[in-house]
């Protein structure tokens, strides 16, 4: 039959099974700590296949399905697998982030790692139970392997239906299993009943190539992994994770985010002292006179940071374009810059100055302007328009976020990128677009989907905007967008993204008409006081494009976000999240068309307790954004 040998190895418990040649189905099984995940995986004999299988609290979430990759030159060879032995072994730990969603993240799960020869290949398949989800990746310990396909499959029960995106920014649409016709983006949010959520999406992707998801052509309701590219590796390596998470609603599996950063490896900077989360105003005059009012700006409302978007050293385009000198775009601005003297009076006023680059300089110029941009006093680089997808990009992305902190500078990447937990182990990589933010103008039901959908990958710099028309005439409303700010986390908050100033030159272009001058309209003290990295963070209830409301703590003050899809919503937030027998002073920011100011934004200060809830009716792409204070 078998034999088990138990081992207690570093605070581990290794159990170690060897299968002996018997024709009994090889199988094995692993549970999460708490009982809720059961993963089976078994040799198919007959297909010579790996197969699994998931359950959630005895409901089946993935049903029999393969799991594996197709290898160069063996399409078409036989290959006997063979399942060699198995090490289980269980972890009960936590980490405290740089800087995160919450301040301490729990790492407790059950992990076995078979051991498999694959005709002349062997490797390790490492399979993990959390109690947020399950996940698994192969460890090849060959000097040499070629990946042509991917044949992992996600078998899900009949009728499920997704929220779904061919790309990192493109819309998200709500349709059954059986209409997806091409590729679909990850992370994937199904529901498969009324009380069953599912999850399935990529960790720890650094240099393999992309997955993204395709519907089998022989199983309607089967999902099939599908690799922008072929892999190849000349040493061991490990392949990125894959993951299943699963909940009764929509809004655990989004609070049980950080799966993914569990699933990538610890923090390799050593000095962290440089790393500042922080709000960013985007400049786009391209002009001196811009960038010192941005500065101004910055000191006044409590942001940090000051971001030169593209056209400051040529057209971003431009093969030709040096971004190692200050060379402005006559497309976007007439100028002048005097970069330096900005980045000088930034660095009086402790605001730090990022600068943006498109890949076409990044590509051509990354090991010049990494140690340059130190030596000006830059604080942070935003990567633009990068390549994603084969593994010869996604490996040079990674490269040049590693090589960024050699030199002590953030990194924002923007477009296709969507994160796979990578932030944990190079935290200088702050936060990432590939999703469909304010540039876009998507409404409040957009917007929602994006929430239980994109955010369970992690970071997501939504563009933010506040001032321009299009929050009236697409989006929703202005108490949405300080919704927003809470509902979206980002280390890195970008704001204002269209809106300048008082004191900013009316005549450089940027694209941005005068129209979006900042008015100090009195709720912009929500976003002067709202942090952008946090201590705890509770999903209080919500579905993908009907509402959402989240509630975030830093310190000792809580910031709670409602935002309202397409129909009018009465809204009971409880409060039971407080602490008990504490008075709190609840500031209240709403949508009221009474309240005399552009925005429109009234507000009302009320207190509140623990055992109290907050009532409001929100109109159809309304919000609600609140500020909770200890009573003094």
């Amino acid at each position: 039959m078998k034999a088990i040998k138990t081992v207690t190895l570093a605070g581990y418990i290794l159990a170690i099974i060897f299968f002996n040649s018997c024709n009994e189905r090889k199988e094995v099984k692993v549970k999460s700590p708490n009982g809720n995940y059961e993963f089976t995986c078994y040799l198919n004999e007959e297909a010579n296949e790996i197969y699994y299988s998931l359950s959630f609290r005895g409901k089946e979430v993935i049903q029999s399905s393969r799991l594996g990759f197709v290898f160069s030159k063996e399409r078409d060879k036989s290959r006997n697998i063979i399942i060699k032995g198995v090490v289980k072994k269980n972890v009960d730990s936590s980490w405290r982030p740089v800087y995160g969603e919450k301040n301490e993240y729990p790492e407790v799960y059950s992990e076995i790692i078979i051991n498999i020869q694959e005709g002349e290949k062997k490797y390790n398949l490492h399979v993990r139970a959390y109690n947020e989800g399950v996940a698994f990746q192969q460890e090849f310990l060959d000097d040499k392997t070629h990946i042509i396909e991917e044949k992992t499959e996600f078998a899900l029960p009949d009728n499920t239906i997704l929220w779904a995106s061919e790309n990192a920014q493109s819309e998200i649409f709500k349709i059954p299993i059986s209409k997806v016709e091409k590729p679909i983006d990850r992370p994937l949010l199904m529901q498969s009943s009324d009380s069953l959520f599912i999850a399935i999406g990529e960790a720890g992707l650094v240099d393999f190539a992309r997955m993204k998801f395709i519907r089998s052509a022989d199983a309607p309701t089967t999902l099939r992994a599908q690799l922008d590219d072929e892999v190849k590796f000349h040493s061991a390596f490990k392949t990125p994770w894959r993951f299943i998470m699963a909940a009764n609603k929509p809004g655990q599996i989004l609070e049980n985010n950080y799966l993914l950063l569990n699933l990538s490896e610890p923090n390799r900077i050593e000095d962290i002292s440089w790393i500042k989360p922080g709000k960013v105003i985007r400049e786009v005059t391209l002009t001196t006179i811009g960038g010192k009012a941005c500065v101004d700006f910055a000191v006044k409302h409590n942001l940090q940071f000051v971001e030169f978007d593209a056209g400051w050293y040529g057209h971003e385009y431009d093969d030709d374009s040096d971004a190692t000198t200050i060379t402005i775009d006559p497309k976007r601005s007439k100028g002048p810059l005097d970069l330096h003297e900005v980045i000088s009076y930034a660095e009086s006023k402790d605001i730090g100055i990022i600068l943006y680059v498109n890949r076409r300089a990044l590509e051509q110029q990354l090991d010049d302007i990494l140690p340059l941009y130190r030596s000006w006093g830059i604080k942070g680089v935003k990567y633009g328009f990068v390549n994603v997808g084969p593994q010869e990009w996604t490996s040079w992305l990674h490269k040049a976020v590693r090589k960024a902190a050699d030199y002590q500078l953030m990194v924002d990447i923007h477009d296709e990128y969507r994160p796979t937990g990578y932030s944990r182990t190079y935290p200088n990589l702050m936060t990432q677009e590939g999703i469909r933010g304010d540039e876009e103008s998507p409404d409040n039901a957009m917007v929602l989907k994006t929430v239980f959908t994109r955010m369970i990958a992690g970071a997501g710099d939504h563009t933010n905007c506040y001032f321009d028309k299009r929050v009236d005439e697409k989006m929703g409303s202005h108490a949405s967008q300080l919704a927003k700010l809470v509902c979206i986390y980002s280390p890195w908050q970008f704001l204002y993204w269209y809106d300048r100033p008082q004191g900013s030159d009316t005549k450089g272009s940027g694209g941005v008409r005068s129209r979006n001058q900042i008015i100090e309209v009195p709720e912009l003290t929500f976003i002067d006081e709202i942090p952008t990295v946090w201590d705890d963070t509770r999903v209080i209830e919500g579905f993908p494009g009907e509402f959402a409301v989240i509630a975030r703590r830093s310190g000792n003050r809580w910031f709670i976000g409602a935002l309202n899809g397409s129909q009018a919503r009465n809204f009971k937030i409880p409060l039971d999240f407080l602490t008990p027998g504490i008075k709190y002073e609840a500031t209240v920011y709403y949508d009221n068309p009474n309240a005399g100011t552009i925005t429109r934004v009234g507000i009302e200060r009320q207190t509140i307790s623990s055992n109290d809830y907050i009532n409001r009716r929100i109109k159809a792409g309304n919000g609600l954004a609140i500020i909770l204070k200890f009573k003094q």
